[in-house]
């Protein structure tokens, strides 16, 4: 997925479900903070979002232009509709989100997670494409180990999950300083 597909989304999310808040939780979210991110980082073709406000408009989206939709066909890139508990988050989340408004997104407001907060969701999910994904980003310096290691902190977790994810960490900026 480019920048401009992430606004084409944001846009029509917002356009579907009447909002003018759209936030982007998914991997795609990277495009909120890094809109040239390397093409490792954008092989999905799906963006993670809902409505800051009305959550009970998600399945409008999924709907209207989720996977298998008209959508889908005509540009080969969809929306998932999903709710603020579809990814494990470090506390004041909210607070950091990435804007991402203008002309492309006719003025709709998405709201991309900031890099370290897309990072530890990834490490908590643990799946194969978000270790590759974690990994994609310590070797492209676009996450810090320390601050990978405050947000852990604030993320509510059971203690197994928080040593996993303290190890990917680890094993992810082994042999860098970072």
């Amino acid at each position: 997925m480019t920048r401009v597909q992430l606004e084409h989304i944001i846009r029509a999310a917002g356009t579907i479900a009447d909002v003018n808040d759209i936030v982007v939780i998914g991997s795609q979210s990277i495009l909120g903070e890094f809109p040239d991110a390397p093409a490792e980082l954008l092989v999905s073709s799906e963006a993670d979002v809902f409505p800051r406000a009305h959550a009970e408009r998600t399945d409008m989206i999924d709907a209207a232009i989720g996977q298998g939709s008209p959508f889908e066909r005509a540009f080969g890139y969809f929306a998932h509709g999903v709710d603020e508990t579809t990814a494990i988050l470090p506390e004041g989340w909210r607070d950091r989100l990435i804007l991402v408004t203008g002309e492309n997104t006719r003025f709709v407001r998405g709201w991309c997670l900031e890099v370290h907060d897309l990072a530890i969701a990834k490490y908590a999910a643990g799946r194969e494409k978000d270790r590759e994904f974690t990994r994609a980003l310590a070797r492209n310096a676009m996450v810090r180990r320390n601050v990978l290691e405050g947000r852990l902190a604030s993320t509510l977790l059971d203690e197994r999950v928080r040593d996993l994810v303290t190890r990917r960490i680890a094993a992810d900026f082994s042999g860098a300083a970072r």
